[in-house]
């Protein structure tokens, strides 16, 4: 037993190396058939084997259920090529060598395509030979190359697009890692299949041009080397050696024109796994209807006096008859439906076994988590997201991210990007925590001239609106950038647009993306540098939460958490007096006075402000004091005439380019800080203790006077 199952195993062997030599072996059979002369009877062989080659390709591309089946196809189609090229030129050697001694001085097969094919009459042989080439070159190969370069651009520009739906249907849980990574290997493979196939299509173009070449080359040689050299009549040498060339000729065409068929069957076929003899019989035969109005015609046909009634009523009846049949076929399918679909249902009804599989049952890992940061495109932005389409979005907004956590203190997270075919072509959307937070369309080819406030003319375009900053702004064409520029215009490309909007928005929601997850790991980082400070105040002294709470407090109004040495100090210092949030924030902020001042007014010694007066700042207190502070609970006409002269002050501020800035008492800044926030984005509330004591106050406007 050890004996036969070496045996085997050596057999095993050999045939695998016979699989690993057999193609480089051609090749090189091939190379040595264009240098060294080969005697007929070789050359028969391989002209057999060359046809026989060319006929199994094709049946192979006939029976392949899908075109990756045989992503082999544009290797295999170069070597036949190459080894009909080769055959062309030994075949050549012999004609013209041999070729004044006649009959089957070049080989046996050459002479029977030259005799008995044509009928040894070369001037239909020469008119067959010129219809192959028409057929092979105009028809057969120019549609096979245009289809094959169009399916190539198409699945590339589809690659992102699907890779996108293969990440969307593992985040749905639809599929898992193994399927996911088996779907991008398929469509990584239909990409270099389509676009070697693009380039196969080239060689078939060049092997009809080679034939026909090669067919005028032989005849003039032959022409000279039968009357020059062998002394040879000028029709003797016309007879001859254009019967063997044609003959040679018809020998290389007929493989050419099987592989060129193969390469069009592959290249217009559907990526379905089946057979395409059951896809034509599905797809042509699959409506009767069809059937039925040509026999119809043809059968009109046929009874027209002087038509041939036998040829056209033949094909009437055999139409009507293949009808009839598919319709009681189809009919026989639907009642037997019909009565399974009827039986099914009475067995589930009943209490009889199912015959469909148990449903698994859910699990947690079906329950889909939503992106913190989520961007959805319709399809014609795909290219803006696509690294191979030289798409920018990406690297824009990982610089965004790369900004906003330099200019925070924290890591933001990433965007979770994908594409939706529910949305707008041109449209995107961007979602926090699965809730859009913004939405716009914009133009992928175009580019977006802003007016900043003041422009010295106009440019041609669609007008529209700034995503970002609300800013009025116009759609041009590339060409328009520096006449728009000349005039005024600040000009962004779409995806700067894009970046540009998400960068507003993770700035307006920044105390959203900071978790517990987040200041754990801040505070990890800070305990390598200052273990003492970190190591009593979590848990021991404050919660996870309230920290992250006062640290969401500052993000919502704006104040970074870079440093957070000084933060951990102050949270020390009072989280044992209080563990209220606000009060730790404000404790935070007066901390971080200089930091927040910077932000706000730069290096300036002197600060502009805007203070309310006495009066009115002692009514907002007794109003506080009544309503538990919160400004809901201030009078309507009061919060309406205090917002109306805050953003009258904030305006008049920014136009002199100056930060709006409005100084009050501890008491009320928080409250007045959550009133300004979304009526006066540009108004900042500080607090009288938060402004450092080597600043000049200068008040500008006093609120209530």
């Amino acid at each position: 037993m050890d004996i036969k199952a070496k045996l085997r195993q050596t057999a095993i062997d050999n045939k695998a190396i016979f699989k690993g030599i057999a193609t480089p072996l051609l090749v090189l059979a091939t190379l040595a058939m264009i240098v060294l002369p080969m005697p007929t009877f070789l050359l028969d062989t391989l002209f057999a084997f060359n046809i026989s080659l060319s006929l199994v390709v094709l049946l192979v591309a006939i029976y392949a259920l899908r075109p990756l089946d045989f992503a082999a196809f544009p290797s295999v189609l170069l070597i036949a090529t190459l080894l009909r090229l080769a055959l062309n030129v030994a075949s050549t050697r012999l004609v013209l060598l041999e070729g004044h001694e006649g009959g089957d001085a070049a080989g046996k097969v050459i002479e029977a395509f030259g005799s008995v094919v044509i009928g040894g009459n070369y001037a239909v042989g020469l008119v067959v030979f010129l219809i192959l080439v028409i057929i092979n070159f105009a028809v057969v190969t120019k549609g096979a190359g245009r289809i094959s370069e169009v399916s190539a651009r198409f699945t590339l520009d589809a690659m992102p697009g699907k890779q996108m739906a293969i990440d969307a249907d593992l985040n749905a849980g639809i599929i898992d890692q193994d399927q996911a990574r088996d779907r991008r290997a398929e469509v990584t493979k239909e990409a270099d299949f389509y676009g070697s196939m693009d380039g196969a299509s080239k060689f078939v173009k060049g092997d009809a041009i080679a034939g026909i070449l090669i067919l005028v080359i032989n005849i003039l040689g032959g022409f000279v080397i039968g009357m020059v050299q062998h002394g040879l009549a000028f029709n003797e040498a016309v007879e001859i050696y254009t019967l063997l060339t044609i003959g040679d000729g018809l020998v290389a065409q007929i493989p050419s024109l099987l592989l060129s068929i193969a390469a069009a069957l592959m290249v217009t076929r559907q990526n379905e796994s089946e057979e395409m003899g059951t896809i034509v019989y599905k797809q042509m035969l699959g409506n009767p209807k069809a059937l039925f109005v040509s026999g119809g015609l043809l059968f009109i046909m046929g009874i027209v006096p002087g038509m041939p009634h036998v040829a056209f009523l033949s094909m009437a009846f055999l139409s009507l008859g293949i009808g009839y049949y598919l319709y009681q076929d189809q009919a026989k399918a639907k009642e037997t439906a019909l009565v399974t679909g009827n039986a099914s249902s009475n067995a589930a009804g009943g209490g009889g076994k199912a015959s469909a599989e148990p449903v698994k049952e859910l699990g947690w890992d079906d329950v889909n988590q939503v992106d913190v940061i989520g961007l959805e495109v319709g399809y014609r932005l795909i290219p803006l997201v696509d690294v191979g389409q030289n798409g920018e979005l990406l690297s824009r907004i990982k610089g965004v991210r790369k900004k906003l956590s330099q200019e925070y203190g924290f890591l933001v997270p990433a965007v979770h990007i994908r594409d939706n075919l529910d949305l707008n072509a041109n449209s995107y959307r961007i979602s926090l925590m699965g809730v859009t937070i913004g939405e716009a369309e914009i133009r992928h080819d175009c580019e977006l001239a802003i007016n900043p406030g003041q422009v010295f003319g106009t440019v041609e375009g669609a007008a529209t609106t700034d995503p970002a900053f609300g800013l009025e702004a116009v759609w041009i064409s590339p060409e328009q950038r520096e006449h728009a520029q000349t005039l005024g215009y600040t000009v962004v490309d779409p995806a700067t647009v894009v970046a540009t909007h998400i960068s507003q928005l993770l700035t307006n929601n920044a105390s959203q993306l900071l978790g517990h997850e987040e200041v754990q790991n801040l505070l990890d980082i800070l305990t390598r540098q200052y273990p003492k400070l970190v190591e009593g105040l979590v848990p021991d002294m404050l919660p996870l939460g309230i920290v992250v709470k006062v640290m969401q407090n500052l993000l919502h109004e704006g104040v970074p958490i870079r440093d957070l040495r000084t933060i951990v100090q102050t949270l020390v210092e009072y989280g044992a007096k209080s563990q209220d949030p606000d009060v730790l924030t404000a404790a935070v902020r007066i901390a971080l006075k200089r930091l927040i001042i910077q932000e706000i007014n730069g290096v300036e010694d002197e600060l502009a402000v805007i203070t309310l007066a006495p009066d009115l700042e002692q009514m907002l207190h007794q109003s506080m004091q009544a309503t538990g502070g919160d400004a809901a609970g201030m009078e309507p006409g009061l919060a309406q005439r205090l917002q109306s002269s805050l953003a009258t002050a904030t305006e008049q501020l920014e136009l002199e380019g100056m930060p709006a800035i409005l100084l009050t008492s501890g008491v009320l800044r928080s409250t007045l800080s959550r009133f300004v926030k979304n009526t006066i984005p540009g108004l900042k509330v500080l607090s009288y203790q938060e402004v450092p004591d080597d600043k000049q106050i200068k008040i500008v406007s006093s609120v209530g006077q």
